[in-house]
Formats: C-alpha cells, sequence, structure tokens
C-alpha cells in the first residue's frame, strides 16, 4: 500500500500540488487522470522520488519515504517497476537485454539464471520468439509489453506506468489494459496508472483518483464516475470520451 499524507509541490513559487491525500491499494489498478497540466504527472513523479516534496509524507507501507536516506530509498526502489510512456526501451539493446539490465543492475543472478527471469517475464506478456530482435523491429504495441516484461523482471511490490496506452490503437490498448491488471491481480502488486483515456478507465479503474489544478479532486471507481454530479469531473470526463471517439473514427 502506498499512502500520500497532505503532500504540497512547488516549482519556482508556483504551487503545483495542493495539500494531496490519497491511499494507493495492493492488488488493484489505481488510476489517476486529469487534463494536460493538472498535475497527475508531478505527483507520480513525486511518488517515486524523481521530484521532493515541499511538505506532507509518503508512505510505502507504513515507511516514510519522504525521511529516507539515499541507501534506505534504494531499498524501496528495488521493489519498483515503471513502465515509461512511449516504453523508453533501450534501442541498442535486444528485447532480452532490456528485460534483463534491472535485473544485472539490482541482483546477483547468474547469466543463466538472468536469461531464464527475462524468458518467464516475456512469456508472461506474450512476447514469444523476439528476444534477438532490437525495439525498432517490433510494433508499438510490442514494445509496450516488453517495457512491462522489464519492470516485472524484479517481481516489483509497486508497479508505476505513465500514459502506458499513449501512441496505440484502440484494439492494442486494451490489450495493454487487461494485461495491467492480469499482472496486478497475479502478483498482488499495488498499482498505479497515469492516463488520459477513458477507455482504460472503463475496463480497469478500480480505484480512480481525478486530479484538477493541483489538487484531489473527487476519487472513486470506473461505476459510479459517470454518475457523479462533480462538475470538473464531468467536464473532463466527457471532454475525453469525446476524444477517444474521434480517435477511434479517424483510426
Amino acid at each position: 500500500m502506498i499512502e500520500l499524507k497532505n503532500v504540497n509541490k512547488s516549482f519556482d513559487q508556483v504551487q503545483v500540488l495542493s495539500d494531496i491525500t490519497l491511499t494507493f491499494e495492493p492488488g488493484k489498478t489505481n488510476l489517476i487522470i486529469g487534463q494536460s497540466g493538472s498535475g497527475k504527472t508531478v505527483l507520480l513523479k513525486t511518488i517515486v522520488g524523481l521530484h521532493e516534496v515541499d511538505s506532507g509524507q509518503i508512505l510505502y507501507d507504513g515507511q516514510d519515504f519522504t525521511r529516507m536516506s539515499f541507501k534506505e530509498r534504494k531499498l524501496i526502489r528495488k521493489q519498483i517497476g515503471m513502465v515509461f510512456q512511449g516504453g523508453a526501451l533501450f534501442d541498442s539493446n535486444t528485447v532480452e537485454e532490456n528485460v534483463i539490465y534491472p535485473l544485472s543492475m539490482f541482483t546477483d543472478m547468474t547469466e543463466e539464471e538472468k536469461r531464464d527471469r527475462a524468458n518467464f517475464c516475456l512469456s508472461r506478456v506474450n512476447i514469444l520468439n523476439a528476444n534477438k530482435k532490437y525495439p525498432a523491429e517490433i510494433s508499438g504495441g510490442m514494445r509496450k509489453r516488453v517495457a512491462i516484461a522489464r519492470a516485472i523482471a524484479l517481481n516489483p511490490t509497486y508497479l508505476f506506468c505513465d500514459e502506458p496506452n499513449s501512441g496505440l490503437d484502440p484494439k492494442t490498448a486494451i490489450l495493454i489494459d487487461n494485461l495491467i491488471k492480469e499482472i496486478t491481480d497475479e502478483f498482488n502488486m499495488t498499482t498505479i496508472v497515469n492516463t488520459h483515456d477513458m477507455n482504460s478507465v472503463m475496463e480497469i479503474g478500480e480505484k480512480v483518483i481525478f486530479i484538477y489544478e493541483g489538487k484531489k479532486w473527487w476519487e472513486g471507481n470506473r461505476h459510479i464516475i459517470f454518475k457523479d454530479p462533480n462538475k470538473e469531473l464531468q467536464e473532463f470526463v466527457f471532454a475525453a470520451k469525446f476524444f477517444v471517439t474521434q480517435q477511434k473514427d479517424n483510426q
């Protein structure tokens, strides 16, 4: 479980996150939604320590991440898997080498053990017979699945996904959503997904947090999101839904 307590963050005296208190639950897909500039990307980066809080606490299973030393944080980071927007694979490394990379950084596994683990993770995301290919030789959807395989290589407790469906066609996006949900259930991870895709919300949004102007404006789940009277939420939801519809029509 990850808890945020009264988290504040500003840049150059501009308040970006304001007094955010949240709980992200294990075994669930926790989605963060909000328009561009709302603060959701800063929120994600702050949770993983890429930005420091100005005030407040971030707790990983009761451990105060904000007050940890670099060495203590490294132990937490070993338990974190990250899927970056666009996949962020190393172009000069093969698919297999990309998945092995965190194993080489954080474990003492033998080369054979690392290859076995990489093959397991690749098979788990349904990537077969592509170990020796380079990212440029596979499709966008496959690159995202390789990124997920790399993210789960260390069997993480926490999984962070930043716009995992960005640039994908709707059918492939649904496959990625379902994969994230499946591995969250399978490994009982605390999964946090940044997204603007309402299809993702409706497919896997077990817990949904709406960020508006740097504040937690609403939280709930996919079953009630269209029924809630929150004005700013509904403006975002229906604008995002219209955008997705237009994308589908242009496919």
